[in-house]
């Protein structure tokens, strides 16, 4: 049995305004720093044996952060777990995405949930089987934890108008590969919920 730790980057400036980042590569704000501390600080009472991130920099630097307080070095990049393409909706605010794409009108270029599990979870079962016994992070975003999320709760969850905020941690049970849901929208104040033993 692995566990893997879910987290979310740290807050930029496209998450304040509101706008679509998916592929683009916008950085950290001030805010995103402090999110990226906090969720370190809690996550320090636990053992971890490794950390991987999204090579997109909001979360290779979320990643960072984090490794610092929990005593493991330079995370490793996984490229399965980067943000959901949004394509030409990219940098807009969801007014703007509706008013150019009405519901139900395909946006070009924007990956389906599907297709984000298609890539994401084989990646995560495989970290599942090489880190067997030990507990894994891996800093990801909330188009990524949330069709995971989804998926392996058959819809579940996120509940309606939930959603999954910076900072925030989602733990993952692999075992004889299969991959479930633990703890969902985990924050610094849960602390020792974070490092806590599988419910």
């Amino acid at each position: 049995m692995t566990l893997i730790s879910l987290v979310r980057h740290g807050q930029t400036d496209w998450n304040l305004a509101k706008r679509i980042q998916g592929s683009s590569d916008i950085p950290l704000n001030g805010t995103g720093r402090a999110q990226a501390e906090a969720t370190g600080r809690a996550l320090a009472g636990g053992s971890f044996g490794a950390i991987y991130a999204s090579p997109l920099s909001r979360a290779l630097d979320t990643a960072r952060i984090i490794a610092g307080h929990i005593g493991l070095g330079e995370p490793r990049p996984l490229q399965a777990v980067a943000e959901r393409r949004y394509g030409d909706a990219e940098g807009l605010t969801g007014a703007e995405i509706l008013a150019r794409w009405p519901e139900g009108t395909p946006v070009p270029g924007r990956e389906s949930r599907d297709q984000v599990v298609e890539r994401a979870l084989p990646a995560l079962l495989e970290l599942g089987e090489r880190h067997d016994g030990d507990h894994v992070i891996v800093v990801s975003h909330g188009g990524v934890i949330g069709s995971l999320v989804r998926h392996v709760t058959a819809h579940a969850l996120p509940g309606p108008g939930e959603v999954i905020p910076n900072g925030s941690v989602h733990r993952f049970v692999y075992d004889d590969g299969e991959l479930t849901l633990d703890r969902f929208n985990l924050g610094p104040e849960d602390r020792d919920l974070l490092t806590a033993s599988v419910m």
